[in-house]
C-alpha cells in the first residue's frame, strides 16, 4: 500500500476515531440503533454516491490508480465508497454529541456520580 494510500485511509480512520468516544462520553445510543443508522447513511450517502459514479462514468473527473487502492465498486475506488459511509456516520455521531452537550449532558457526568456514592459509603 503506497503513502497515498495510507492517507487516506488514515484520514477516514481518523475521522471515526475521534467521534467515537462521544458514544460512551454523552452516553449516545445512536450505535443501539444500526437499522435507523443504516437508513441514515443511505439516504444521505447515496445521492452523492451516484452522482459520483455518473461524474466518473462521464469523465468529468477519474481516479488516478496509482493514488487508490485496486478495488473498486460501481467503477469508484473502495475508499471513496467508504468516504460515503464514513462521513454520514460521524456527522450523525457529532450532532447526537452537540445535542446531548446542548441539554446538559456532560461527559463523564455518570461515572463522576458513582464515584461520589461510593465514596460517600
Amino acid at each position: 500500500m503506497s503513502p497515498e494510500h495510507l492517507a487516506y485511509v488514515a484520514m477516514l480512520a481518523f475521522c471515526l476515531a475521534g467521534t467515537l468516544p462521544l458514544v460512551p462520553a454523552f452516553r449516545l445510543t445512536v450505535l443501539r440503533s444500526p437499522g435507523r443508522l443504516l437508513l441514515t447513511v443511505l439516504l444521505a450517502g447515496t445521492p452523492f454516491l451516484l452522482w459520483d459514479v455518473w461524474a466518473t462514468h462521464e469523465g468529468h473527473w477519474w481516479f488516478d490508480a496509482d493514488q487508490t487502492l485496486p478495488w473498486r465498486v460501481a467503477g469508484l475506488p473502495l475508499e471513496e465508497v467508504a468516504f460515503f459511509v464514513v462521513i454520514p456516520v460521524v456527522s450523525v455521531l457529532t450532532l447526537e454529541g452537540v445535542r446531548a452537550a446542548r441539554s446538559g449532558v456532560r461527559p463523564g457526568a455518570r461515572r463522576a456520580a458513582a464515584r461520589d456514592s461510593e465514596a460517600a459509603r
